[in-house]
């Protein structure tokens, strides 16, 4: 979606995907020492928060305005700072291996732009650094027919296969890769069952 998008959805009073984090997030990131972490696409925080809370040093970023804003308001309610960027990967610079984690979280990139952007993130990541991803699959598809309300991006080409997380990351120790069936209850926007991938790799 367009940044005007993502505003729309961010402007209400409610958090579109809720204010806990992804349990599959919160599941990993609890077995590492905090450091510093890059959140792409955090939307409202939840999971950006969630790390800060947990002691991490968290920069996030988004297209949206509206969920820098909120990102914001739910940080300064849970008593902690976040580095929130508005502004685009394509046109966004951090320094080079600056990372000691990168939280990929429903972060859903355009077809043609897909692969760039993975190798551009993994540039700012430290050797030995971790990666983790939960995404909507190919799959996916299917079950966006069956209950649009699970949400989720309804272009083949935004959608994550393990295929793709070997090749886009083959550097990387793979600590989890696989497709999974889950029930989503986050927020307004994604509720029901859909099919991810799951990706946690180190870099090597």
């Amino acid at each position: 979606m367009s940044a005007n998008k993502w505003d729309e959805r961010y402007n209400g009073e409610q958090f579109a995907y809720g204010k806990e984090p992804n349990l599959f997030f919160k599941e990993w990131l609890d077995k590492y020492e905090p450091g510093t972490i890059l959140m792409p696409a955090d939307g409202e925080g939840r999971n950006g928060v969630y790390a800060a809370q947990t002691g991490w040093q968290v920069t996030s970023f988004d297209q949206s305005r509206e969920g820098q804003t909120k990102a914001l308001q739910l940080a300064a309610e849970k008593g902690v700072t976040i580095d929130y960027i508005v502004g685009d990967l394509g046109e966004l610079t951090f320094a080079p291996e600056s990372f000691d984690a990168i939280g990929l979280i429903y972060a859903h990139f355009d077809a043609d732009k897909k692969a760039a952007f993975h190798q551009q993130l993994d540039g700012y990541l430290k050797p030995g650094g971790i990666i983790m991803l939960e995404a909507f699959s190919k799959a996916h598809l299917d079950f966006i027919a069956l209950d649009p309300k699970v949400g989720g991006p309804k272009e083949a080409g935004m959608l994550y296969s393990t295929a793709e997380i070997r090749r886009d990351f083959g550097n990387y120790e793979i600590l989890v890769l696989e497709d999974a069936e889950v029930v989503l209850s986050e927020g307004e926007y994604h509720n029901g069952k859909g099919a991810v991938v799951r990706f946690v790799g180190r870099k090597k």
